[in-house]
C-alpha cells in the first residue's frame, strides 16, 4: 500500500504540543499547535487532545510520526524529516478540546502517547486563518468612541482564508500486468490486465460529498487461471462515496463499505439513506449485497437490506455511548433468505474502559452441503434465535497495557472462503466461546500479545483451548524494519487447525516501501478439502519523480487448492491537491 500522507516538518517545543514557523509570519504564529497527543485507541479510531480550540476541523488530516529518538518528544529543532511515518489520520468529529479521527495505512499500531502532526496544507491553512482572522494578536489594544477598528478589519477579509477541505483530492492510480503459472499437473498459465485505485477526496466542488477508499482487481484476461490468495484479499476493498452535511439532518452513502453505525452487519456493496431525527439521533435505511468473502455467512448471491436507529451522546473526553438497533432481511438471488433482527452497543470511558456488544437474532432455512470426500449432506434449518453474538470488555489500566475479556457465539455453520484463515483476515471468527486477552508493550515499540480461550462446540465431551500468541516490533534493530509473527491454534464449529505468519515492511519516505509476508496453515473441517496450505508474498514500491510509481512483487503458494505462482508488475500515478479549493 501506498503511504500518501503529506510530508512536514513540524518541531516541537518540548511538550508535544508542536508550533509552526513559517518565515513571512513566524512573529504572528508561534503559538500555532500543529503536533497533538493520541489520548485513546478504540479500533480503527484515534482520539486526539485538541480540537476546535487547537483549530482541528473536519476533513483534516494528521501523520502519525516515529520520531529518531525512538518516538518521545524531540528536542526543539530536531530534524522531523528523518522521522518515520506510521499512519495519516483524517479528522471524523471534533469538541472543543478533542477530536476523533479514522486511522489510514497503518505500519503499526497506532498506540496511545504518539504525536500525530498536521499536514502542510493543513498548517498553512491555520496561520493563514490565524494571520487574517479575529484571534490575530495585536501588542496593544486603545479605545475608539465608533466601531471597533480590530473587528472591522476581521470583518473586511476578502477573499476569505479558503477551506482546506475543500477540492482536496489525494490518491494514486495504477494498470497492472499479472501473470500465473499453475503447479496442479495441468500446467496452465494465465496473464491478466488489472487496475488499483486509492482515492481521499473530500468535498468535491465545494458540496459536502466525499470520496475515499481503495480497490485492486483484474478486468481483463488473456487465457483462464485459477483464483489465487490475491484475488481473494482484492475482493476485500472499501470503496465508497458519502454525503454528511453538518448543516443538514440528511445523511447518504453509497459504494462497497462498513454501515457506519453497524459494522457487525458486514461488508455491503450498496448504500443507505439516513435523517438526523435530532441532536444524537438517526434513522435510516440500507440496502446491498454481501460481497466480501471474509463475512461469516459470504454467499456471492447473496442480498440484505433493512433499517435502522442510531443513538449516540456523550463526551469523548469523559463517557462516550452509541447504540444501534435495527432489522432487515437477507435473500439469495433476490429471493427472501433470512429475516434477522441486530443489536450494536457500545460505551467508552476515556482509554480506559470500553464494552462492545453485537448480536443477530435470525431463522435460517435448511441446506445441502458437499463433504470432502464428495458426499451430499443436510444441515436442518433453525427456528428463530440468536444466531450471531460478539461481546468485548477492554480494560487499559496503562498505555502500555490492554486487557480484554471476550465472548464469541455462532450457531450455524460459516460460509466464508477458509483459504484466508492463514492472512488473519478471520481472526475474529477463530476463537468461540470465552476467551481472554493481553496486549503489552514491554519495550519501546516492542508488543506482545496472547489470547486464550476455551471453545464450546454443542456435542464435544471436553472443551478445547484456543490459543493466539504475536509480536511486533515497531523497529527492529540494525535492519530498521517493522516485523509482526502470530501463531494460532483453534477449534471452533466449522473446523479446527493452526496457523502461523511472518510479516516484514520498510519504508524509506516515497523513494521506497518493501512488504514481505509469509505463512501456513493446518485446516480440518467439513467446509473444504484443503488441508495445508504455505505462502510466500513480496512487494517492492518506488518513487518515479514527483506523480509516477513503479511496484513490482510476487507471490508462491502451495497447497491443495491453490498451487500456483504469481507475478505482478505496476506503473501508475499519483495525484495530491495539496491547497485544495481557494474559496468557501
Amino acid at each position: 500500500m501506498e503511504n500518501i500522507a503529506e510530508k512536514s516538518s513540524p518541531g516541537t517545543d518540548g511538550t508535544g504540543h508542536g508550533r509552526v514557523l513559517l518565515p513571512s509570519r513566524a512573529g504572528e504564529n508561534s503559538d500555532l499547535r500543529t503536533a497533538f497527543r493520541v489520548k485513546y485507541i478504540a479500533q480503527d479510531a484515534a482520539y486526539l487532545d485538541g480540537g476546535r480550540a487547537a483549530g482541528l476541523t473536519e476533513g483534516m488530516k494528521l501523520i502519525v510520526r516515529d520520531l529518531p529518538n525512538s518516538g518521545s518528544v524531540a528536542a526543539e529543532g530536531a530534524d522531523s524529516a528523518a522521522a518515520g511515518d506510521v499512519a495519516e489520520l483524517e479528522v471524523l468529529s471534533v469538541a472543543e478540546t478533542s477530536s476523533v479521527t479514522e486511522i489510514h495505512t497503518p505500519r503499526r499500531p497506532v498506540k496511545v502517547g504518539d504525536l500525530a502532526y498536521l499536514s502542510s496544507a493543513d498548517q498553512q491553512a491555520l496561520v493563514e486563518k490565524n494571520a487574517l482572522g479575529a484571534t490575530r494578536k495585536y501588542p496593544a489594544v486603545v479605545s475608539f468612541t465608533e466601531n471597533d477598528t480590530l473587528d472591522d478589519e476581521a470583518r473586511s477579509e476578502v477573499p476569505k482564508p479558503p477551506l482546506p477541505s475543500v477540492n482536496r483530492a489525494r490518491g494514486r492510480i495504477g494498470f497492472d500486468y499479472i501473470g500465473v503459472i499453475n503447479h496442479d499437473g495441468s500446467g496452465m498459465q494465465s496473464s491478466n490486465l488489472g487496475m488499483v485505485l486509492r482515492a481521499d477526496i473530500t468535498r468535491i466542488n465545494g458540496t459536502y460529498w466525499n470520496v475515499s477508499g481503495y480497490w485492486r482487481g483484474r478486468f481483463n484476461s488473456t487465457s483462464g487461471g485459477p483464483q489465487t490468495l490475491q484475488d481473494l484479499i482484492n475482493r476485500t476493498y472499501h470503496l465508497y462515496t458519502t454525503y454528511d452535511n453538518p448543516s443538514s439532518s440528511l445523511v447518504a452513502g453509497f459504494g462497497r463499505m462498513y454501515l457506519p453505525w453497524a459494522p457487525s452487519l458486514d461488508t455491503i456493496d450498496g448504500g443507505y439513506f439516513g435523517r438526523k431525527l435530532r441532536q444524537g439521533v438517526t434513522a435510516g435505511l440500507f440496502l446491498g449485497s454481501t460481497p466480501d468473502p471474509t463475512s461469516y455467512s459470504y454467499a456471492p448471491n447473496r442480498e440484505i437490506g433493512g433499517a435502522f436507529v442510531n443513538f449516540e451522546g456523550g463526551s469523548y473526553d469523559n463517557l462516550h455511548y452509541t447504540s444501534t438497533s435495527g432489522g432487515g432481511l437477507k435473500m439469495l438471488k433476490w429471493s427472501p433468505d433470512r429475516p434477522f433482527l441486530f443489536l450494536e452497543n457500545g460505551i467508552f470511558y476515556k482509554r480506559v474502559f470500553s464494552i462492545y456488544q453485537s448480536a443477530q437474532v435470525d431463522s435460517q432455512p435448511g441446506y445441502d452441503y458437499q463433504n470432502p470426500d464428495g458426499t451430499t449432506a443436510h444441515q436442518a434449518g433453525t427456528g428463530f434465535g440468536v444466531g450471531r453474538s460478539f461481546t468485548t470488555i477492554r480494560i487499559q489500566p496503562h498505555e502500555r497495557v490492554e486487557f480484554s475479556f471476550n465472548h464469541t457465539y455462532f450457531r450455524d455453520l460459516p460460509t466464508f472462503d477458509p483459504s484466508l484463515i492463514q492472512t488473519g483476515l478471520l481472526d475474529k471468527y477463530l476463537m468461540q466461546g470465552f476467551s481472554t486477552g493481553t496486549r503489552v508493550e514491554v519495550y519501546k515499540q516492542i508488543w506482545l500479545s496472547a489470547d486464550l480461550g476455551l471453545s464450546n462446540r454443542t456435542g464435544d465431551k471436553n472443551n478445547s483451548l484456543n490459543q493466539m500468541f504475536g509480536i511486533t516490533f515497531g523497529r527492529l534493530p540494525w535492519i530498521n524494519m517493522h516485523a509482526d509473527a502470530r501463531y494460532s491454534r483453534f477449534n471452533s464449529s466449522f473446523g479446527s487447525g493452526s496457523y502461523e505468519a511472518l510479516s516484514f515492511s520498510k519504508s524509506l519516505g516515497e523513494a521506497l516501501q518493501l512488504q514481505i509476508l509469509a505463512g501456513q496453515q493446518n485446516f480440518a473441517s467439513i467446509l473444504t478439502s484443503a488441508n495445508i496450505s504455505r505462502f510466500v508474498n513480496g512487494t517492492i514500491e518506488t518513487a518515479l519523480g514527483e506523480h509516477y510509481f513503479m511496484q513490482a512483487g510476487g507471490t508462491i503458494n502451495r497447497g491443495n487448492q491453490m498451487n500456483y505462482d504469481q507475478w505482478l508488475f505496476t506503473f501508475g500515478y499519483r495525484f495530491d491537491n495539496r491547497h485544495g479549493h481557494r474559496g468557501q
